[in-house]
């Protein structure tokens, strides 16, 4: 089983404590170019996973092939992207994404609300857009028990 979610915060508490619970994935491949560049972060990151879950940090180009390594290893995982662009960019190497969870996208000027944890530049309305005429669920939720968002948006 393979779970996909936006959040520009990428690790942090609601990863840890909500999702890789409720998930039981046994690895978690943070997938952004910055941090797979940065040891430093890579290693405050693996401090806060427990220590049952296989981190990876891997640049967005690299997605596909480790996503079809561990596929065919067998190997359930939460891949976790900080915009609806490099979803977007993985989507084009081949991954296939059907349900995509937006967990945290944060306001900044040239952004709309979309509801309490997602704010959307007209680029990720249009990129959300895409996925979903190419087949990918939106699911708009911070937390399992959330409910999930309409995406009447």
């Amino acid at each position: 089983m393979f779970w996909f979610r936006i959040d520009n915060r990428l690790v942090h508490g609601q990863v840890i404590e909500a999702w890789l619970p409720y998930l039981q994935v046994g690895s978690l491949l943070v997938v952004n170019d910055a941090i797979a560049a940065d040891d430093l972060q890579q290693q405050i990151i693996q401090l806060a996973v427990p220590g049952r879950i296989k981190v990876s940090f891997i640049p967005v180009a690299s997605c596909a092939a480790e996503y079809a390594r561990l596929r065919s290893a067998g190997v359930s995982a939460l891949f976790l992207l900080s915009g609806c662009a490099d979803v977007r960019k993985i989507v084009e190497q081949g991954v296939p994404v059907p349900i995509l969870n937006v967990g945290n996208m944060h306001y900044s000027r040239g952004k709309r609300q979309l509801c309490a944890h997602v704010a959307v530049s007209e680029e990720d309305v249009e990129c959300f857009r895409l996925l979903r005429g190419m087949g990918t669920t939106l699911d708009f939720r911070c937390v399992p028990g959330d409910a999930p968002m309409a995406e009447e948006w």
